[in-house]
């Protein structure tokens, strides 16, 4: 039996999201193409994005992810700066006491190292998504420019 994942809670989930969007105003896009309204900066005209306006500063677009939550583990991965405000937005879907674990108990660590992966991975997945299917495109474009070869 394929295990299923367990989805967070929707509401709280919508009702983040729904936060964000109107935060972010309604179509909101920076010039890089990101559109997740928690990548995007609140108030600025244009619209730009938190790597955008770090490049455009000459600032590091990358950041130290606590895979765990800080309270957890002291493990970090650097991921860039708009991914980064997805992870960490994900984690306030964990229960509380898994994420703060303030009594440092070590099953919580583990269960928050396990969601820490599962949100990581999950980010990885739906990233990579489309690639084959670009790759597939590009490579029927070249077989015809190449004369069908």
């Amino acid at each position: 039996m394929t295990p299923r994942r367990v989805d967070r809670n929707p509401i709280s989930v919508y009702q983040r999201k729904a936060k964000a969007a109107r935060r972010a105003g309604e179509n909101a896009r920076c010039t890089c193409g990101e559109q997740n309204p928690d990548a995007l900066i609140t108030g600025s005209k244009p619209k730009v994005c938190f790597e955008c306006r770090n490049r455009s500063e000459g600032k590091n677009t990358t950041e130290k992810h606590h895979v765990a939550g800080k309270a957890n583990s002291p493990i970090t991965i650097s991921v860039p700066l708009n991914v980064h405000r997805a992870l960490s937005i994900d984690q306030l879907d964990w229960p509380t006491e898994t994420l703060r674990n303030p009594s440092g108990n070590e099953l919580l660590k583990i269960a928050a190292s396990i969601r820490g992966y599962i949100d990581a991975n999950q980010y990885l997945v739906e990233t990579l998504r489309s690639l084959p299917e670009l790759l597939e495109k590009l490579a029927e474009k070249e077989r015809r420019k190449a004369g069908g070869k």
